[in-house]
C-alpha cells in the first residue's frame, strides 16, 4: 500500500504553529506514518452503542452516494447515508461544482435533469453537459432521499471499519453524538477518496504511481457580477454554444489586464444565472488526497488565491465594478484520490478498445481529463487527454466491488481502475450511474442473504426497469 509522503513546506509555514499543538489520529489502517515521529498515543477501549437498523449503509453523499442511498431504499432496503458536510451532495453542493459532465443516460440522471428543469435550475439544454444552480441541486437531494426513506445524518465521518474474517461488519463513525457503531449486511464506500474501502484493510493505489504525482486541487468559487451578459463572450458555453477555450482566452486577457495570473491555465467562468457566475480559478498542486494536512493548506492557500484574484478584477472598475465573491466551497474538489482495488481494474486499454462489459453498468463517453500535476506543466500543458482518443466504453460491476473485503461495494471515483481510466470515469454522470448499480446491487445482496460479488448483473438490471431506473 502506498505510503504518505510529508506535504511541501512551502505551504506549511503559516501553519506550524497550530500544527505543533494537535497530534492528529491515523485515520486508515493503510496509515504508514506516525502524526509526529517517536511519539504515539494508546487510545482507550470503549464500549459504543450500536445500532444494525439497515441493510444497507452508504458512506459519503456526493453524487454516488446520494443515487446509491436513493435507488437501496427505493428497492426495499432499509437504507441509512452518512455525510460529513451539512448537505447531501458532495462536490455538486458543497463542492460548489455547478458543472456537469457525461450526464445523458438513463436512469437517474433523467430524473435529476427533469426536476431541475421544473425548477429552472439548470442553464442548457444539452443532457450530457450543463451548468446547475448548487442551492437547488442540494434542497433536491434532499427531497429525493427523505423521499425514498433514506436515514440520513449530516455533519457525521466514518473513523473505522472492523472485520469478521474477510466479512465487513460493522463501522464506526464520529460526530457530535460521539462515536458510534453500525453494523449491516451491505456497506457501500462513495465517500470520492475510498476512505471505507482504506479504513477496512482494502488495497489501494493514488495518483499515477506510488510516488503519487496527482491530479491538482481546485477551489471553485460563486460571484455575483454587475451584469453577465456583458462577460457573454468569456462564460464558457454560454447559451449553449461550445466556446469553451475561445472564452478562456478572453478571460485570461482581462485577467492579464488586471495583472493577475491564475494557478490553473484555464481560468473558466460558467453562467450560473441571472447575474452569478461560477469561477474556476484554481490549482493546488503535489497534494495528496489522504494527506489532511495538506488539503487543508490547500484550502486555505486556494481561497486566498481567488479572493486576490476577484478584488484585482474588481480594481479595474467597468464590467467589473462591484464583482463580489458570493462563496466560496467548503469542500475543495479532488480529483485524485485512492482507488480502491476491485473484482476488475478498468484500463487504459478498456479505453481505447472502447470496451463492452457483460456486467457494464453504465457507459461512459468522457474523455481522459488529466490536469497538470505541477505549475510548469500546467504553463505548458495544462489538460492532457492521454494521446489517444476514447471510445464509449462499460464501466462492469466487478470494478464496484471490493477484492480484499466482502460485503464491501465502491462507487464514485473510488472505483477499481488504473490512472488513466479514473481520469475519464470520474466525473459527476458516471458517478450516478455507478451509485445506481451499487444501490440495487446492495439491496438485493442485503435482502437474499448474499454477497454483492455473488448477484449477477442482470438481477439488478431487471429490478431497476421494474423500479423505473435503467443504467
Amino acid at each position: 500500500m502506498p505510503s504518505r509522503p510529508s506535504a511541501s513546506v512551502s505551504r506549511r509555514h503559516f501553519l506550524n504553529a497550530a500544527a505543533l499543538g494537535a497530534l492528529a489520529p491515523q485515520l486508515g489502517r493503510g496509515a504508514d506514518a506516525a502524526p509526529t515521529a517517536g511519539l504515539s498515543f494508546e487510545e482507550p477501549t470503549l464500549k459504543l452503542p450500536l445500532a444494525n437498523d439497515a441493510d444497507v449503509i452508504v458512506c459519503g453523499a456526493g453524487p454516488a452516494g446520494i443515487a446509491a442511498a436513493i435507488t437501496a431504499a427505493r428497492a426495499g432496503a432499509r437504507t441509512r447515508l452518512f455525510e460529513i458536510n451539512g448537505c447531501l451532495g458532495g462536490v455538486w453542493t458543497a463542492g460548489l461544482l455547478t458543472y456537469i459532465f457525461d450526464f445523458d443516460k438513463p436512469g437517474l440522471t433523467k430524473e435529476l435533469m427533469r426536476k431541475l428543469d421544473e425548477r429552472d435550475a439548470r442553464r442548457s439544454k444539452n443532457p450530457s453537459r450543463f451548468v446547475y444552480e448548487p442551492e437547488a441541486m442540494k434542497l433536491l437531494c434532499e427531497e429525493l432521499c427523505v423521499e425514498a426513506g433514506v436515514k440520513i445524518q449530516l455533519h457525521t465521518r466514518v473513523a473505522a471499519a472492523y472485520r469478521k474474517d474477510r466479512r465487513l461488519t460493522t463501522i464506526v463513525t464520529e460526530s457530535k453524538s460521539g462515536r458510534q457503531a453500525w453494523s449491516a449486511p451491505v456497506f457501500i464506500d462513495a465517500t470520492g477518496d475510498g476512505d471505507l474501502g482504506a479504513q477496512a484493510g482494502c488495497a489501494w493505489d493514488i495518483g499515477r504511481d506510488k510516488a503519487c504525482p496527482c491530479q491538482p486541487l481546485t477551489m471553485n468559487a460563486l460571484a455575483v457580477v454587475k451584469d453577465s451578459t456583458a462577460l457573454a463572450k468569456m462564460m464558457s458555453f454560454y447559451n449553449d454554444d461550445n466556446r469553451h477555450i475561445e472564452a478562456v482566452e478572453v478571460f485570461k486577457g482581462e485577467l492579464k489586464r488586471a495583472g493577475m495570473e491564475t494557478s490553473y491555465g484555464h481560468p473558466t467562468i460558467f453562467h450560473v444565472r441571472d447575474n452569478l457566475v461560477m469561477l474556476m480559478l484554481n490549482h493546488e498542486y503535489g497534494i495528496r488526497a489522504d494527506d489532511a494536512q495538506a488539503v487543508s493548506e490547500a484550502t486555505i492557500h486556494s481561497r486566498a488565491e481567488v479572493h486576490k484574484i476577484v478584488r484585482a478584477l474588481r480594481g479595474l472598475g467597468g464590467i467589473w465594478d462591484g464583482l463580489q465573491v458570493a462563496a466560496t466551497a467548503e469542500q475543495i474538489g479532488i480529483r485524485d484520490g485512492r482507488r480502491i482495488h476491485g473484482r476488475y481494474t478498468m484500463t487504459k486499454e478498456d479505453l481505447i478498445q472502447g470496451a463492452r462489459q457483460t456486467d457494464g453498468v453504465a457507459r461512459a463517453t468522457f474523455g481522459v481529463d488529466i490536469h497538470a500535476e505541477d505549475r510548469d506543466k500546467n504553463s505548458t500543458e495544462t489538460i492532457s487527454h492521454g494521446g489517444f482518443k476514447t471510445k464509449p466504453y462499460d464501466i462492469p460491476l466487478r470494478a464496484l466491488i471490493a477484492k480484499d473485503v466482502d460485503g464491501l461495494m465502491m462507487a464514485g471515483r473510488c472505483i477499481s481502475g488504473d490512472f488513466i481510466a479514473h481520469a475519464s470515469y470520474r466525473v459527476t454522470g458516471n458517478a450516478v450511474a455507478m451509485g445506481e448499480a451499487a444501490g440495487v446491487v446492495g439491496a438485493i445482496a442485503a435482502k437474499t442473504a448474499r454477497l454483492p460479488h455473488e448477484i449477477d448483473w442482470k438481477e439488478g438490471a431487471d429490478l431497476l426497469a421494474k423500479m423505473g431506473q435503467r443504467v
